[in-house]
C-alpha cells in the first residue's frame, strides 16, 4: 500500500490531510474528533488578542445548483472568539494527548509589531508544531486593519512574516490571499521574510446571493448583509493556477505550499499535490459531509498510486508543473476533432444545440428512416475546443482524437502570423 506520510517546512504528518482553520478547528472537542477519524493534522481556528471578537447571526450563504447540491459557501464568521487562554490550553492537551498528529497554531493581529511578536510567543508556548500567519480573511477582520488588509499589501506581509520569524523558533507558514491581482508578490515577499511554507488559498471575496424578499445580500442579518469569504468546490480552479504560480516560477523556489481550496475528494488532493503541493488543507468538505470524509480521500490516494506505481507522494509530487506553462508556450498546429460514438449516443441533441447556436456549427444532424436522430461531426468545421465533449451527459460518448496533420511543433512566438515575428 501506497506510503501516504509527507514532511512540510520540516513537520512530519502521517498523512498530508490536514484541516484547515475554521470552524472545524475551534476547540479541542472538534480536533480530537477529526484526529479519530484519520486526519493527520489541524490548522487550529485563528486566534487573536485585541481587539475583542464577537460573531454576528446568521453567518452562511450559499451557492446552490439546480439539484440544491452546494457550489460553494460565503461566511461572514470571524475568527475565534473564545478566550485566548482556553484555546491555548486546549491545544497543549491535545499535544499531549494526540504526539503523532500535526497542530498548527493559526493567528492574527493588527499591524504592530509587539502585538504579533506577543502573540506568536504565547501560541509557541502551547506546544504547536508550527504557526499560521492569516493574512488572508475577506470581511470583517479586513475591517480593522487585519487579515487581507496585511495581504494584500506585499511589504506587509514581508515584514509580518519576518517578526514571526524574529519571534519563534517554529516553522511559519504564510496564509495568502486570492484577492490580489498576483498571487507571486505575496508569495515572494513570504519568501523575503523567511517564510518555510505559504497556505493559499484563503477564501475569495464575494457575495453568493441576494434575499429578493428581503432585499439583503446573503446571509441576512436583522434586514442587513455584508460581503464574505467565499470557499467550497468552486474555488478550486483559482487554487490550483495560484498553487502553480508559485510551483512554477524561479522567485519562489524553495518556499513550500499547503494548498488550501476546494479539496472535496482524492482526485482533488492528487491534482493539488501534482502541482507541487507539500501538503493539504481541507475545510468546506469537512464542513458539508463530516470528518469522516478523510477515510474515502486516503483510501481514494492510496489506490491511485498503487495503480500508477508511485510509493511516495513525492514520486509524483509536482510532475504537472514541468507541463503547466504560459499560453505563448502551446503547440499552435496541434488539433483534435470531436468524434461522436453512435452506439452510446442517447440522441439527446445537446452537442448539437451547443455547437450549433455558440461554437462552430461543426455537429450535423439528421432523421434516420426509423425515426432515430443521428449527430456527425464535419472535421473540416471542428476546431477541437471540447464544448461538445464537456456538455455530453454520457460518459466517452464523444471522444477528442488528436489529428496527425503532419506539422511541426510550433509556438505563437515562432508563427507567421505573429506580428513580432513578421517584423524579424
Amino acid at each position: 500500500m501506497a506510503d501516504l506520510s509527507c514532511k512540510i517546512a520540516g513537520i512530519d504528518s502521517i498523512n498530508p490531510f490536514w484541516l484547515a482553520s475554521a470552524p472545524p478547528t475551534d476547540k479541542y472537542y472538534n480536533v480530537v474528533r477529526a484526529f479519530e477519524a484519520g486526519w493527520g493534522g489541524v490548522v487550529w481556528k485563528t486566534l487573536g488578542e485585541d481587539p475583542p471578537v464577537v460573531n454576528v447571526s446568521s453567518r452562511y450563504g450559499v451557492h446552490q445548483d439546480a439539484d440544491r447540491g452546494i457550489i460553494g459557501i460565503n461566511n461572514i464568521e470571524l475568527i475565534s472568539d473564545r478566550p485566548l487562554d482556553v484555546n491555548l490550553r486546549e491545544i497543549e492537551q491535545t499535544r499531549k494527548e494526540w504526539p503523532d498528529r500535526v497542530i498548527i497554531g493559526s493567528m492574527m493581529a493588527p499591524i504592530d509589531e509587539q502585538a504579533w511578536k506577543e502573540l506568536a510567543i504565547k501560541i509557541a508556548n502551547s506546544g504547536v508544531h508550527g504557526i499560521e500567519l492569516n493574512l488572508g480573511c475577506p470581511h470583517g477582520m479586513c475591517e480593522r486593519g487585519m487579515g487581507s488588509a496585511i495581504g494584500q499589501v506585499p511589504e506587509m506581509v514581508e515584514q509580518t512574516t519576518r517578526w514571526i520569524r524574529e519571534a519563534v523558533d517554529l516553522p511559519v507558514f504564510t496564509k495568502l490571499t486570492p484577492n490580489i491581482t498576483n498571487i507571486l508578490w505575496s508569495a515572494e515577499a513570504a519568501k523575503k521574510g523567511g517564510a518555510h511554507a505559504v497556505s493559499l488559498i484563503n477564501t475569495v471575496n464575494s457575495i453568493v446571493s441576494v434575499d429578493l424578499d428581503a432585499m439583503s445580500p446573503t446571509p441576512v442579518v436583522d434586514g442587513k448583509g455584508s460581503h464574505g469569504g467565499y470557499c467550497g468546490a468552486a474555488v478550486k480552479p483559482i487554487a490550483l493556477n495560484m498553487v502553480a504560480e508559485i510551483a512554477r516560477s524561479a522567485d519562489t523556489q524553495g518556499l513550500e505550499i499547503s494548498a488550501i481550496g476546494g479539496i472535496e475528494n482524492w482526485r482533488d488532493a492528487a491534482e493539488f499535490i501534482a502541482l507541487g503541493a507539500n501538503g493539504l488543507q481541507v475545510c468546506t468538505a469537512a464542513m458539508l459531509y463530516g470528518f469522516r470524509i478523510v477515510d474515502d480521500m486516503i483510501a481514494g490516494l492510496s489506490n491511485f498510486m498503487d495503480e500508477k506505481g508511485y510509493k511516495t507522494l513525492e514520486d509524483f509530487r509536482g510532475k504537472a508543473v514541468e507541463n503547466t506553462v504560459d499560453w505563448n508556450a502551446l503547440n499552435m498546429n496541434f488539433d483534435t476533432k470531436a468524434f461522436i460514438d453512435p452506439d452510446k449516443c442517447i440522441e439527446c441533441g445537446r452537442c448539437h444545440i451547443a455547437c450549433e447556436d455558440t461554437s462552430h456549427q461543426a455537429i450535423e444532424y439528421a432523421v434516420k428512416e426509423d425515426g432515430r436522430r443521428s449527430f456527425t461531426v464535419v472535421d473540416e468545421d471542428c476546431v477541437g475546443c471540447n464544448l461538445c465533449a464537456m456538455i455530453c451527459p454520457v460518459p466517452d460518448c464523444i471522444e477528442m482524437r488528436p489529428v496527425d496533420n503532419g506539422k511541426p511543433y510550433m509556438t505563437w512566438p515562432e508563427h507567421p502570423l505573429n506580428p513580432m515575428k513578421a517584423a524579424e
